[in-house]
């Protein structure tokens, strides 16, 4: 399948097999550059260096958030510093161009009591077939492990069989985000969900080759489309389903299964508080459980303190935004 039809093609297939090559993840930036991609095809360029004013244009014509807008520049930009390295640019016409301003994000943040009720919305919709029961227990698990280890949705999906160690209580996760690798303590409450799926899992495929801890089939794991679908019909189904709202200059997401990775340490962070401890003495240890790659990146989980204070926020801001 081609990627791109602009004028860069050859040079973008180029750099996207670079970046391969070097070991990064190709879909986000593959994502940016056709977002570049389609717009020089729909401008037709007449100059083959492009200068620096066609991103100006380029960074006013994206009809989509400031965030996004920043990300497709700095990709973009990653490629131009390519070209000019490869010698196919004297300079890079992106050196110089400011990024947009960006609104604050407030995560949705599930209350103990609202992940619960997510958990059991699930498990009552497990179809009782054999065909389908084993399926959706394993997107069960997949959601149970975002919600009780919070991992990122790509951990649970790439785990296979070994990377459970059933003696130690842990799971291993590998090559994640930030290309690291970390062993994980798993809760016993977990720990027996997991044991009772192997159970389940060996009883219907008895004799399977499939590597992968959750199976999708005899075959395959599971997908992140399916996690995504049970997971928004869910929340439906308890009536936390909310679109984002976009209030002055901040954005208040909607639930996504990310949200429950964002509620792990959020509600973690408080219950060391209520404990008596220090939630920034805990970060660092949240960090290395989470697989951050810094300490600073754990830091984003202390904008809200609950659920509840994240409402009263989304509530006040939307209050003062119509009085306005």
């Amino acid at each position: 399948m081609k990627r791109f039809d602009s004028f860069l093609v050859h040079k973008l297939e180029e750099f996207i097999a670079y970046r391969e090559h070097l070991g990064y993840e190709k879909k986000t930036s593959l994502s940016h550059l056709r977002t570049f991609d389609r717009y020089l095809t729909k401008k037709k360029p007449v100059e083959e260096v492009l200068p620096p004013s066609f991103f100006l244009e380029l960074r006013a014509d994206l009809k989509i958030e400031s965030r996004s807008v920043n990300r497709v520049l700095s990709t973009v930009r990653v490629f131009f510093q390519f070209l000019v390295r490869q010698g196919y640019y004297p300079e890079n016409p992106l050196q110089d161009i400011p990024y947009l301003q960006e609104n604050s994000i407030i995560p949705f943040v599930f209350s103990p009591a609202e992940t619960d009720q997510l958990l059991a919305a699930i498990c009552k919709k497990l179809r009782k077939s054999r065909w389908y029961y084993l399926k959706d227990l394993s997107g069960y698990l997949a959601i149970l492990l975002l919600a009780r280890c919070g991992l990122r949705i790509s951990e649970p999906l790439r785990l296979q069989l070994h990377h459970y160690r059933p003696q130690e209580k842990t799971i291993s996760i590998q090559k994640t985000k930030f290309k690291k690798d970390r062993l994980i303590p798993v809760p016993k409450s977990v720990v027996m969900q997991i044991e009772n799926y192997l159970a389940v899992r060996h009883s219907l495929l008895p004799n399977s080759r499939n590597p992968y801890l959750l199976a999708g089939n005899d075959r395959k794991g599971l997908n992140d489309h399916r996690i995504r679908a049970v997971f928004h019909q869910a929340v439906k189904n308890i009536r936390l389903d909310q679109p984002r709202r976009i209030i002055g200059n901040t954005n208040f997401s909607s639930p996504t299964p990310h949200s429950l990775r964002h509620s792990f340490a959020v509600n973690i962070l408080k219950c060391v508080k209520e404990k008596g401890g220090c939630p920034q003495n805990a970060l660092p240890v949240l960090a290395i459980y989470m697989g951050h790659s810094e300490y600073k990146h754990t830091v984003k989980y202390l904008k809200v303190l609950d659920a509840k204070q994240r409402q009263g926020l989304a509530n006040f801001a939307g209050l003062h935004q119509e009085q306005t």
